[in-house]
């Protein structure tokens, strides 16, 4: 097999998502004349309000710390950019991948991964909550736009790659595995499983693998440079990650005296560019090994085709360790996030307790009768909080709310 490694416009390999090929859509619709399904798909979630909200929801600082630090609207936009030049290189479709990486954080709670955490436990009694089960979600049933359906009626290879971000979900048994395993799947999507088989036991397809894996190495490398800038990291301390020193290295060889601003913008993007041709070179490597002649050799393989080398693999966790002991769990980081986890866990009691207290569209048809289907209409809007909208909220029905500043 020619190797698929390069940089400018070339054919769709064989083993690429073929849009002329695609499974459909749920409810049935024409087709478009100026854009493929999956083009199509992508300038739906663009226009979704759920990704509009992306703008004011915490990555790692909340809004009011900053306006240069990331969203997770630029997030997502960064990983986007990430996924379709892994897609260019391996002669996927950019479209599907691009597509897919602007679509996998609609489902983000407000505050990040804090607000995840409280949802889930406020949720605990009532099935719980998954970010990337509630992105499902959003597209099959929250967005309310269309005329003929609920959600956006994406095409069965976007909610695929959406819905498998991180691999297969069970096993050819049928039973929960990875996260999951002992337990059940997320609500959103064993109630999409009794309408529509996404093969929830199959590997996705390259597209999706090069949307996850890009959003590894945007989130890595730029809460890295937020950190750096916010102050919270010092150059110096990274010198522990033996992946980082290497590039700072390299970096102070170079560029002796190189102001601090520009030292962390050049440490950022060679991290970048070294975890994306790491992935490049590795996926070739499988992709060459594998030999597939379609997307569902891709679906059947034993593992990801696309995906970091060995020694990338350790030195991408070394970085998230690092992330993990030295940023996330950073005082001042910690410190907001017991603020933000008091505002979240304090609306949904209040809304479950007086559900009229939500906008009348959010509970005119709830009964009391029915407390898993309550819990999930105020899982639902409270998920869907802006940073900014749940403290204005918060205020408006609490004497005291925490300043975040």
């Amino acid at each position: 097999m020619t190797a698929p490694l390069g940089y400018g416009a070339q054919p769709r390999a064989a083993y690429a998502t073929d849009p002329d090929r695609s499974a459909g859509r749920l409810f049935p619709e024409g087709e478009s004349p100026t854009r493929t399904p999956f083009q199509r798909d992508r300038d739906r979630i663009i226009h979704s309000t759920a990704f509009r909200r992306l703008k004011h929801k915490t990555q790692v600082f909340v809004y009011h710390e900053g306006d240069h630090f990331r969203t997770r609207l630029t997030h997502t936009i960064e990983v986007s950019q990430i996924a379709r030049s892994l897609a260019r290189a391996l002669r996927l479709d950019e479209d599907l991948a691009e597509c897919l990486a602007l679509a996998h954080d609609l489902g983000h709670t407000p505050f990040g991964h804090e607000g995840e955490d409280v949802m889930d436990a406020c949720m605990a009694p009532y099935g719980g909550f998954d970010h990337n089960a509630q992105s499902l979600r959003i597209v099959t049933n929250l967005e309310r736009r269309y005329a003929e359906f609920d959600g956006l009626n994406l095409s069965w290879e976007t909610l695929e790659g959406l819905v498998k971000h991180n691999g297969p979900l069970v096993g050819a048994d049928g039973k929960p595995i990875g996260k999951f395993a002992g337990g059940d799947l997320p609500f959103a999507i064993r109630a999409n499983a009794a309408r529509q088989d996404l093969r929830l036991d199959t590997w996705p397809g390259a597209e999706a693998q090069a949307a996850a894996i890009a959003d590894d190495i945007a989130y890595d490398a730029h809460d890295l440079d937020d950190g750096l800038r916010a102050g919270l990291l010092s150059v110096e301390q990274i010198r522990a990650v033996p992946f980082f020193k290497d590039i700072l290295d390299e970096v102070d060889a170079r560029y002796p005296d190189l102001e601090e601003p520009r030292r962390i913008h050049e440490i950022v993007r060679r991290s970048i560019t070294r975890m994306v041709e790491d992935v490049i070179e590795e996926s070739v490597r499988r992709l060459t090994a594998l030999a597939p002649r379609s997307v569902e050799d891709i679906r059947a393989a034993s593992g990801a085709v696309v995906s970091f080398s060995e020694g990338m693999t350790a030195s991408e966790r070394s970085v998230k360790a690092f992330l993990f002991a030295n940023l996330y769990r950073h005082d001042s980081v910690l410190a907001v996030r017991k603020q933000v986890a008091a505002i979240v866990r304090d609306l949904f009691a209040t809304y479950m307790e007086t559900p009229s207290l939500m906008p009348e569209e959010w509970h005119r048809d709830l009964r009391p009768d029915e407390p898993d289907r309550l819990a999930r209409r105020v899982c639902d809007f409270v998920a869907g909080m802006t940073d900014r909208f749940a403290v204005d909220e918060h205020r408006r029905l609490f004497d005291h709310t925490p300043d975040l500043g």
